[in-house]
């Protein structure tokens, strides 16, 4: 008898492997009853892990268009007006700068003029004044919360649910339960903004521990939006479909005494995506067929300013939206953009540490016209009922003027992941609706306080998700997008 034979069995190696498997057989059979099904197995559900799905609850929305403010916007500035932060501008209070770390902090009123706008009445500052016209399409959810006071795992947590790596974004969840529309084009977008990714990097669009099927396909600003789509020179469009046709003939062969052999299965899709999008991406990132009229609308041939190094102008964030138009038009499932790039901690994002004023003049120009030139025309094509908008950060801003990052420089604020402002349009959401609230100074949820993973909860839900049972089997755990800490849907902003 060798050592081996004594070795511990693992659960799962114990069913599979004993009494012909049957074990395993009970096992799924178990899952499929609780709803886990083919998705406890961690398999696609079919050969196409991208085929369509019907969504297993009725669904408000089919696409998402995610427009991700890296650095932490700031909702004092913004949505979430504070008439008594206002009034006590200057005074001295006790702040949770860090988790467990207060200091004596001096509170700074906004210099933004806040009114009342639509019929909602819904507050906006000044600072957006072209978004405001179109409150009456959002819903404000004031009360948002996060784990972390860093943008590492922030933004991780806000795009995968986790502080940590390794786990599936958002949009590979929603791609991954209802997969994709169109055959010609990634069925999950991203967009970055110039300046650089957002820290943390790769991860906050990928599939995590899912095929590579499910991550996200970013596109990029310039003449090659998508790298490597060309074909190689002197291979023309039949040679490359011999090419692929042969390559997808012995994965299939390899792939047809291995199960459902879910890699093979997405490389295979990816191989016939890559040449659909030879030809069908050049024509959606086209904008040559757009009229001049909405080119303006969007500010798309607007000179970049130069009153600022870092000042883009509306015309990059601009393009981007009107190709979230396009590419929701033609199917693609989940577009995210964003707007900030580059390292954490300046002007270069909405990480308004070296002065929220100048922040604010960078970036806020930057999305307005974009965000009011995209909702109307959503609708006006009669998209936005059926395309769910979402608009944040990764955490908000402190009500007071922060000199811990600064060198004792006043005028900027520091992170604030207690309570926070995100809105969401179209898709199922009612318009014109302001949910939850901050203290008197916004510093802290205290009205209706809901988790980031109550904000995913809601997305999957006006996509036909149930975040309770859109689980993925790994490591011994049937993951999901909200964890396993329990998560509701925001149930007072769908319609």
């Amino acid at each position: 008898m060798h050592a081996a034979d004594h070795l511990p069995v693992s659960r799962r190696h114990f069913c599979t492997t004993t009494g012909a498997g049957f074990g395993s057989l009970a096992l799924a059979a178990l899952l499929e009853r609780d709803g886990a099904g083919r998705l406890s197995a961690g398999e696609p559900p079919a050969a196409d892990p991208l085929a369509p799905r019907a969504p297993p609850l009725p669904a408000r929305a089919r696409a998402v268009i995610f427009l991700f403010m890296f650095g932490g916007p700031s909702q004092i500035d913004l949505f979430d007006h504070k008439p008594q932060l206002q009034a006590r501008d200057g005074q001295t209070i006790d702040n949770e700068f860090r988790i467990g770390a207060t200091t004596k902090a001096v509170l700074q009123a906004s210099r933004r003029t806040f009114a009342r706008h639509g019929e909602s009445g819904l507050w906006c500052s000044d600072a957006l004044p072209h978004l405001a016209r179109h409150v009456d399409k959002l819903a404000l959810i004031h009360s948002l919360h996060t784990d972390s006071f860093a943008h590492a795992g922030a933004v991780l947590q806000a795009n995968c649910g986790r502080i940590l790596q390794g786990h599936p974004s958002v949009g590979s969840w929603v791609t991954y339960g209802l997969g994709s529309e169109s055959d010609e084009l990634p069925g999950y977008v991203v967009m970055l903004d110039p300046r650089g990714g957002p820290t943390s990097g790769a991860p906050n669009w990928s599939s995590g521990y899912m095929p590579a099927a499910y991550q996200g396909t970013p596109i990029r600003s310039g003449a090659a939006p998508i790298l490597h789509l060309d074909p190689p020179p002197g291979i023309d469009r039949a040679a490359r479909r011999r090419e692929i046709d042969f390559i997808n003939r012995l994965n299939e062969a390899h792939r047809a005494d291995r199960g459902a052999a879910s890699e093979l299965a997405a490389r295979i899709r990816t191989y016939e995506l890559a040449f659909a999008m030879q030809h069908s991406a050049p024509e959606a990132l086209d904008l040559a067929d757009e009229t001049a009229e909405t080119r303006a609308l969007y500010c798309i041939d607007e000179p970049k300013p130069d009153w600022h190094p870092l000042a883009l102008g509306p015309a990059t964030f601009g393009r981007q939206c009107l190709l979230a138009r396009r590419l929701v038009e033609r199917g693609v499932r989940f577009v995210q953009i964003y707007s900030g790039g580059g390292p954490a901690g300046g002007q270069n994002t909405w990480d308004g540490h070296h002065g929220i004023e100048e922040n604010l003049r960078l970036h806020c120009p930057e999305i307005d016209r974009p965000i009011a030139a995209l909702l109307p025309e959503l609708a006006r094509r009669g998209l936005l009922v059926s395309t769910l908008v979402v608009w944040g950060g990764e955490f908000g801003r402190m009500p007071v003027s922060e000199t811990f990052n600064t060198g004792g420089k006043p005028g900027g604020r520091d992170h604030n992941p207690r309570g926070f402002t995100y809105f969401l349009a179209g898709g199922g959401v009612k318009g014109g609706l302001a949910y939850g609230a901050t203290d008197e100074i916004g510093e802290k949820a205290v009205e209706n306080p809901r988790h980031l993973r109550d904000l995913h909860a809601t997305i999957l839900h006006l996509m036909g998700l149930d975040h309770r049972r859109l689980t993925y089997f790994h490591g011994g755990l049937a993951e999901k997008l909200t964890g396993v800490v329990e998560a509701h849907p925001i149930r007072a902003v769908i319609a």
